[in-house]
């Protein structure tokens, strides 16, 4: 295990499963990286040091504020040609990937940076009351606002289940519906007060934030981030040169299972049915899984970082 990095100085920012990252990707000097979730960059950090002065380090992100965060960690790394993509990163990986670039390791750090709950006028959180926005992208048409003014309740039902597990899913999609024909509902202060009044009392005091399934599923219908998880996947694994691997970690069941799908649908081989008594379909295994078991963060680094308590992580290697 390589030793126990906590914090970056230029940004305060705890990256989550530091230690497995770096092991798991095994980057060696002279290699390309890509992180295709750039946030405060705290990975790409840690990974640019381990190039040892010598390499690659391609950084992607939708938010624009994230600019000066990739400078910082320029500034301090010496020798790593560095480059800021700004974009989805399954758009970007998909145009690597189309214009030949390859690359060594390749990290997805899903949801959320600490950057952008840390900030309340972005509109993610749900403890502070702020626009209700929720756009990683701001140039973005569409904000949470936006969803919650126009969509149905049957609409807002669906999200609200399918993306955040939602249990009182209907109960609050109709509550959402009847409230804005009285008033708007633009803060997220707002919404906090709809979903708490929507939703039997003792569910009002069980595990976490009554609204955080609420905030959940519309931060990721704003930002179509499953979407892009989709699509991002299978562009990654292009882009990476035999030998490369791949490093995701998720932060909810909805993703991890994606990734879990994805993983163990590449790392299949034959495919023909079991009575065939021998293989006909010549199917050879694209990746190797490098997590036959879901890595979580210890209870070490979910004390000193309790945001890391719902992370996982999974890895491949290309074969």
């Amino acid at each position: 295990m390589l030793p126990n990095v906590q914090r970056t100085d230029a940004t305060d920012h705890v990256p989550v499963l530091a230690d497995e990252v770096r092991e798991l990707l095994a980057v060696q000097a002279g290699q390309t990286i890509v992180d295709g979730t750039f946030g405060a960059g705290g990975h790409s950090r840690l990974l640019a040091s381990d190039l040892a002065g010598s390499g690659k380090l391609v950084a992607i992100d939708r938010d624009p504020t994230v600019r000066s965060y990739f400078d910082r960690v320029k500034a301090s790394t010496r020798g790593v040609q560095m480059r800021f993509l700004r974009g989805d990163y399954a758009v970007v990986l998909a145009q690597l990937a189309g214009n030949g670039v390859r690359a060594d390791a390749v990290l997805l750090d899903l949801g959320l940076s600490s950057m952008q709950v840390d900030r309340p006028e972005r509109g993610f959180s749900y403890a502070t009351d702020a626009p209700l926005d929720m756009r990683m992208d701001p140039s973005e048409d569409v904000t949470a606002a936006h969803v919650v003014a126009t969509w149905g309740a049957r609409e807002l039902e669906v999200i609200f289940r399918t993306y955040g597990e939602e249990r009182y899913a209907r109960q609050i999609a109709r509550a959402i519906v009847r409230r804005r024909t009285e008033s708007p509902i633009e803060r997220t202060g707002q919404l906090v007060d709809v979903v708490r009044a929507s939703i039997p009392a003792p569910a009002r005091f069980g595990e976490g934030h009554p609204a955080k399934r609420v905030f959940q599923a519309l931060r990721i219908e704003v930002n179509h981030e499953l979407a892009s998880l989709e699509a991002g996947l299978p562009a990654a694994f292009e882009m990476l040169r035999p030998g490369g691997r791949v490093v995701v970690i998720s932060f909810h069941s909805l993703e991890d299972r994606i990734v879990k799908r994805f993983l163990r649908d590449r790392a299949r081989g034959c495919t023909c049915p079991p009575e065939f008594p021998v293989c006909v379909c010549g199917h050879e295994p694209e990746l190797r899984i490098l997590t036959p078991k879901l890595v979580r963060p210890s209870s070490r680094e979910v004390e000193h970082n309790p945001r890391a308590g719902s992370a996982r992580l999974r890895a491949a290697v290309k074969v």
